[in-house]
């Protein structure tokens, strides 16, 4: 396994803040606890204080919840360290089928590796994977892609009756078995039946999303000691329902100081990742099973048909909390009341969410902790590895676009002898006009320029001609389009990185569950400032 890093600022579609972030944190510290080292999650973890009795209280559900998916004796040994005071070094993503895109392994690798970190430098932590169970985007969730015998596979369930209700809660149904077997039987390698064992075991039609994705988390992170968190039990509602109460009391003003944030992002050239209104609050209403946001006008709450005032929702965050749901700006504060976080483990996005959240850390948990990057890779098998030397490309190149891309195979894509004339030709042809250089600005020093142009004239055309060649070569033999989209299916998936498209299990299948150990040399917190680009024999 060979590894090479790429800086953050040469992959496409990252924000300006995400750049800053790693590259020029002074620009965005205002936003954040520290900058994201380790140093600064340490320096966080000995300050920190976490209630004893709310730790006791969280660590007896997470014992449960964990026992339900299967953990190991390493998780059982962390909800030990847990209660007996060790931090949490958070992470967490939405329950997408099948694992989900490859970065929510990266993310759990990423908070397993830091919590090791943090524990061999004397702070005893726990990787805590935040299962996001209460997200009623389906849509999100019921797909994955696989990458399997050099195609994109895309796998999918049918929506069916499941919107608006929380994924955690929609059981997979009867075509999931199917749909476990046709993903099974496309696996190769050597893992491939570990893992298809995996999914069988883990898959059921019985099963939700969330249970779902939590045993199969617990599979393959079972050595790691990972603690999966499922934030829909009721009795995490009922520990939370404090949080829950001061976000209805203090909706007003929680909401200035997120507009008065937004005015802050907006000076530094950020934008904001959650468009907040005067009529926006914190919360969404779990009521009747659905997901409905909580809106907030004249004095008045609306969640869905119901109408509460103040004081009304106020004693039902009381009663009977598990009928809230924290929205995306409420979730860290809430992960961070019921857990005695570190550091959180992110995205690019999910940091720009921590930016603007900060505000509501700071006023109704009164902490916050280190935001860290994820451990992010590109992994490049053999055969792509002989295709990128053959056309003289790197990953890089394949994140430029397609025509850049078809264009530069076009040129390699001749054969060796005709490409060694074409270069020769080139040469040639350079230096035939070059000679002429001295003799046309003794005749006329205004010509000069209409000899550079009629070299660039004919450099283009015979670079025009090689590409034909190419081409041709292709009509005949019906190859290069086939490499492309093999370069382009592993590599730059759906025009996006490879992380957030593709499922790692086939990979897992193809190589070994071993990868995930391999993969954790490089998801240290010395590592994660630049994308890795990782050849896998």
């Amino acid at each position: 396994m060979r590894c090479r890093s790429s800086s953050y600022s040469h992959l496409p579609h990252q924000s300006k803040l995400f750049i800053d972030y790693l590259e020029h944190f002074r620009r965005v510290a205002s936003f954040y606890s520290c900058p994201p080292k380790l140093a600064g999650a340490a320096r966080i973890a000995r300050s920190l204080k976490f209630p004893p009795e709310r730790r006791k209280a969280v660590a007896a559900i997470l014992r449960e919840q964990n026992a339900a998916f299967g953990m190991g004796s390493p998780a059982e040994k962390n909800l030990e360290r847990f209660e007996k005071g060790a931090v949490a070094v958070v992470t967490g993503q939405q329950v997408g089928l099948f694992s989900g895109p490859a970065y929510s392994l990266y993310k759990a690798l990423t908070a397993v590796t830091v919590a090791g970190e943090l524990s061999r430098a004397g702070i005893a932590a726990v990787p805590v994977f935040w299962l996001a169970t209460e997200d009623h985007d389906l849509d999100e969730v019921r797909s994955a892609h696989w990458y399997a015998r050099g195609q994109v596979m895309p796998l999918g369930l049918e929506a069916g009756a499941g919107g608006g209700r929380p994924v955690g809660r929609i059981a997979l149904g009867p075509e999931v078995a199917e749909l476990v077997r046709r993903a099974g039987s496309a696996l190769e390698g050597p893992g491939a039946l570990s893992i298809a064992s995996d999914l069988e075991a883990c898959y059921r039609p019985t099963d939700t999303y969330g249970s779902a994705f939590a045993k199969l988390f617990a599979r393959l992170f079972e050595q790691d000691g990972l603690i999966l968190l499922d934030p829909l039990d009721e009795r995490l509602h009922r520990i939370a329902a404090p949080l829950y109460r001061r976000a209805v009391e203090d909706s007003g003003v929680l909401r200035e100081k997120l507009v008065a944030r937004k005015r802050e992002l907006d000076r530094g050239g950020y934008p904001a990742q959650v468009r907040v209104t005067s009529r926006s609050t914190l919360l969404f209403s779990l009521e009747a099973g659905l997901r409905e946001a909580i809106t907030e006008f004249g004095g008045k709450f609306q969640a869905g048909d119901k109408s509460y005032s103040r004081p009304e929702l106020t004693q039902l965050a009381e009663e009977a909390p598990e009928k809230f749901s924290a929205s995306a700006l409420l979730r860290p504060a809430l992960q961070d009341f019921l857990l005695p976080s570190a550091a959180y483990i992110g995205g690019p996005a999910e940091i720009a969410y921590y930016a603007q959240a900060a505000v509501v850390h700071e006023h109704l948990v009164g902490r916050m902790p280190a935001v860290l990057p994820r451990a992010d890779f590109t992994l490049v098998d053999s055969k792509a590895a002989k295709l990128l030397e053959q056309y003289a490309l790197a990953p890089e190149d394949l994140w430029t676009g397609r025509q850049e891309v078809r264009s530069r195979m076009e040129l390699r894509f001749v054969p060796a002898t005709l490409a060694r004339d074409f270069g020769r030709s080139a040469k040639e042809l350079e230096r035939a006009l070059e000679r002429l250089r001295g003799p046309i600005r003794k005749l006329d020093s205004t010509l000069e320029g209409a000899l550079d142009r009629a070299r660039r004239a004919a450099t283009f055309h015979l670079a025009k001609l090689q590409r034909k060649a190419g081409r041709s070569r292709e009509l005949r033999e019906n190859v290069l389009a086939a490499h492309e989209e093999y370069l382009h299916g592993l590599l730059y998936p759906k025009k996006q990185m490879q992380s957030r498209v593709l499922c790692a299990l086939p990979f897992l299948a193809r190589w070994g569950t071993d990868l995930l150990r391999e993969l954790k040399r490089f998801s240290g917190s010395r590592s994660l400032a630049a994308h890795h680009i990782i050849r896998v024999e």
